[in-house]
């Protein structure tokens, strides 16, 4: 019942307010009155802050709240680049370049560069032109017929149900504004990912929600008629995310209305089971031959697979039956374990799965060291914010990044860790119709592609300090890494870097060797 609090205190003014007049109250307080009354009738009807449309009057003092705990934090407690899991200084970033306003810092850097960990990219003497386009690449090996130029950065993958109707249709708008491509989840493709008309990566999960039968299993003819749709740029299979790999989910059958039924194909009221695994294969030859099945059914649009990786033998199983049965995948999705999600269990966010750069290096290599590299693009997802996160990425490897909470709080998400509770106090990760209305489709949408061109933006002025043409001209030797008080390399010296073909050439380090000898092309298990 608190959720009506505010409104019966508008209306509660109103009320003191006319009775004030009435009674002939001096000035001074129905002046007050009025004054709150105005400013709480403004919060219900304006449509750019929706904290102030669910909570006219007190959200106010939040804001109040939040920047006196702001003061106090800068001048007694912490600095703004001390918080978890995003500091202050990354969601001012975010907020900024999505509000259209200055993001440049003053007065010089708050990151401490003496410290171990600190990184930066070496710049050039001889810096080129800014690029005059976006950068973009081309998605797609021999075996897909249509390839898709896709952005650099992107929509990671969040589902409706996990987001409200009106988050996902401000992220889709925006995308199509923005010319960038928006990840569904697993959750199916629903009316709102089509309603903006920015291109869609059509995620399929465990559940094949949107392609399933009755008994849950992948159903051909379902999956051809959303496959087909000119929205759908390319699928994408996920066999884990990263904040809680090997785990599956459950939406109990309360929470499964009649849309949500309807979306992903389930029966209304009855619990709605992610398992942990997939049904249709169980192997890594099994993988490929459903990414070549998918491939096929599409009319040739491009089929990845997204992973949190976990034992090494299971992706370089799969690298040996790429080479075993010459089936590509078009991209291959690398989440790092510091993802995040609706709700997770605390053991599985802190400590299960290998974090994002551990394990682009690893697939990196995996790939170079099997020789089949050229054959496929390799995206990344985890804690993406800034032009410099993804400079790095690409330098170690990657083709593009996906971002999910940088572009919620593009959305205006406050890191109130809400989303689980259905309690969301902006309208983003939540299923009350009021919480979510108070979201301004519009407005977010505009905010989301301001985001996506002056994320892109600074990295087109890295890459040009740098003195390169495109971030994919970027190489581990373009990075810096302080690896202690005193020292500093490179990322390709402080990484161990596989030549082509090193690793079944059987010249790679003893640690390769036996986790290549592991793996196995017809079982996940090690051999």
């Amino acid at each position: 019942m608190e959720r009506y609090f505010p409104f019966a205190i508008v209306i509660l003014l109103w009320l003191s307010t006319t009775s004030a007049v009435v009674a002939g109250m001096p000035w001074w307080p129905s002046i007050v009155l009025l004054a709150l009354v105005l400013l709480g009738s403004w919060d219900l009807l304006q449509r750019k802050h929706s904290l102030f449309r669910n909570y006219p009057l007190t959200g106010h003092f939040r804001s109040i709240a939040e920047d006196v705990r702001a003061q106090i934090r800068q001048y007694f407690i912490e600095s703004d680049t001390d918080g978890t899991p995003f500091d202050r200084e990354q969601r001012s970033l975010v907020y900024q370049r999505a509000k259209n306003v200055v993001d440049t810092m003053p007065f010089g850097t708050e990151r401490h560069v003496n410290n171990v960990g600190y990184e930066w990219i070496n710049h050039s003497i001889a810096p080129r032109p800014k690029a005059t386009e976006p950068f973009r690449i081309s998605i797609g090996n021999a075996a897909c017929a249509h390839p898709y130029s896709s952005s650099v950065l992107n929509i990671s993958a969040m589902s409706f149900g996990a987001l409200s109707a009106a988050a996902i249709r401000a992220l889709n708008k925006g995308a199509k504004i923005g010319n960038f491509a928006h990840d569904t989840g697993e959750g199916g493709l629903s009316d709102y990912h089509l309603e903006g008309g920015g291109d869609i990566i059509w995620e399929i999960g465990t559940g094949y929600f949107g392609c399933r039968n009755g008994a849950g299993r992948f159903d051909p003819s379902r999956f051809v008629e959303r496959a087909s749709n000119d929205a759908v740029k390319m699928i994408e299979i996920k066999l884990s995310q990263g904040a809680k790999p090997g785990h599956g989910g459950l939406l109990p059958g309360a929470k499964v209305n009649e849309e949500i039924a309807r979306i992903r194909g389930v029966p209304q009221g009855e619990d709605c089971v992610s398992p942990p695994y997939h049904q249709e294969f169980d192997s890594p030859r099994g993988l490929l031959e459903f990414v070549a099945k998918l491939r096929a059914l599409s009319g040739g649009k491009p089929v990845g697979f997204k992973l949190c990786i976990g034992h090494k033998w299971e992706f370089l199983g799969v690298c040996k039956a790429m080479l075993a049965t010459g089936i590509h995948p078009d991209f291959i999705v690398i989440d790092g374990k510091e993802g995040g999600t609706g709700a997770a269990p605390v053991e599985f966010s802190d400590h299960v799965g290998m974090p994002r750069r551990d394990a682009l290096w690893f697939a990196q290599n995996a790939l170079v060291g099997a020789g089949l590299r050229e054959h496929l693009k390799i995206g990344v997802s985890g804690k993406i914010i800034t032009g410099f996160d993804i400079a790095v990425a690409m330098a170690m490897g990657a083709d593009w990044c996906n971002s999910a909470r940088g572009f919620m709080f593009a959305l205006g998400c406050l890191q109130s860790q809400k989303c689980h509770t259905n309690e969301c106090p902006v309208g983003i990760a939540t299923q009350d119709k009021l919480r979510q209305h108070a979201l301004d489709v519009g407005d977010k949408a505009t905010r989301v592609a301001n985001f996506h061109r002056h994320t892109v933006g600074a990295l087109m002025e890295l890459v040009a300090a740098a003195g390169l043409d495109h971030p994919s001209d970027l190489r581990p030797q373009h990075i810096n890494r302080r690896t202690s008080s005193r020292a500093v390399a490179t990322l390709d010296r402080a990484f161990e870097w596989l030549a082509p073909g090193q690793l079944v050439e059987d010249r790679s380090g003893p640690e390769w060797q036996s986790q290549w000898h592991l793996a196995s092309v017809d079982s996940f298990r090690p051999a």
